[in-house]
């Protein structure tokens, strides 16, 4: 898929970052990428041992990380050594990207042209904005907005009063009434008297036959995409956090909230205000009872209850005691 720049972006030779720093080889970053998307003149991050494996293997000449997990990247990458990762990368995507801390609302979107759409049907009072593509077949409901760059495919339904910034819809998605997608996740840097905005610069990405129900949030990624895999519903108002991937199949009941960067398989069902705590992975044919809050990663084909979620075994023997 051809890249789709929704920010504004620009070069700075790595010393013009990182004045502080000497380095071997002073290049121009081009992007800032996670581990293991990062290519050599990307900047990226490594803040936690828990992505070793992918600090090994990353193809970055320079990489922000504290001085006890730089032995653990490839002898070639350039170490940028910080006392906060977080928020030297905050500083760096602000300088690269100095428009993606705040949603800005799209000054170009207006009504649409018949003659651009001439398949698309629209609803009153829909506005959208420059370089949106629009798949034959598709509705768009009363009052919603199509900001720049969106690409919705083929035989879509977007309901009423929707708003869609900085993402993909495959083929046949169904968005209902007052979804919310693609705007900035919750993330920022704790200051006294003036918190550190983390600029979000990662898009969504709705894959083919995907339903959300009413009132859904939908953040787009930090640094990496946010995903919904193929044929995955979700129920209203289902929250989902900036970086995480739920695979394809899933079914989520009403007012799930996943927090940044989990990673959910295939076929997992969960059942409705549970809750799923940031940075874990969850395996293939899961089940997750309601009201659960998980912790924990899960490991595939498990099913588990409660706060925190335990094997369901577990948790009923738990409840008789």
């Amino acid at each position: 898929m051809k890249t789709i720049n929704f920010f504004e972006k620009k070069s700075y030779k790595v010393s013009k970052l990182f004045p502080s720093t000497n380095f071997k080889n002073n290049n121009i970053i081009n992007n800032v990428k996670t581990l293991a998307a990062a290519d050599k003149n990307d900047l990226t991050f490594f803040d936690s041992p828990k992505y070793k494996s992918q600090a090994k293997k990353t193809k970055s000449k320079y990489c922000l990380t504290y001085q006890n997990l730089a032995n653990l990247l490839p002898n070639d990458t350039e170490k940028i050594i910080v006392k906060n990762v977080l928020y030297e990368l905050a500083k760096a995507l602000k300088k690269i990207y100095p428009f993606a801390d705040v949603d800005y609302p799209d000054i170009s979107a207006k009504a649409p042209s018949k003659k651009k759409f001439p398949s698309v049907k629209f609803c009153n009072n829909v506005l959208v904005g420059k370089n949106v593509k629009i798949g034959k077949n598709t509705f768009i409901g009363a009052n919603s907005i199509i900001e720049k760059s969106v690409v919705i495919g083929k035989n879509c339904v977007v309901g009423s009063n929707v708003v869609i910034k900085n993402t993909i819809l495959g083929d046949n998605v169904v968005i209902q009434d007052s979804c919310k997608i693609g705007q900035k996740g919750f993330g920022f840097i704790p200051i006294y008297n003036n918190n550190f905005k983390i600029p979000h610069i990662g898009k969504v990405i709705i894959e083919d036959n995907v339903e959300l129900a009413s009132a859904c949030t939908i953040d787009r990624g930090s640094v990496d995409d946010t995903v919904i895999g193929k044929n995955t519903y979700l129920d209203n108002q289902v929250h989902v956090a900036h970086n995480v991937k739920i695979g394809s199949n899933c079914m989520i009941a009403g007012q799930v909230g996943f927090a940044g960067s989990t990673v959910i398989g295939n076929s997992v069902s969960i059942g409705g205000q549970a809750g799923i705590s940031g940075h874990l992975k969850i395996g293939d044919n899961v089940k997750i009872g309601g009201g659960s809050g998980v912790v924990n990663d899960i490991e595939d084909k498990q099913t588990v209850m409660g706060y925190p979620a335990v094997p369901l075994r577990e948790f009923l023997k738990n409840k008789k005691k």
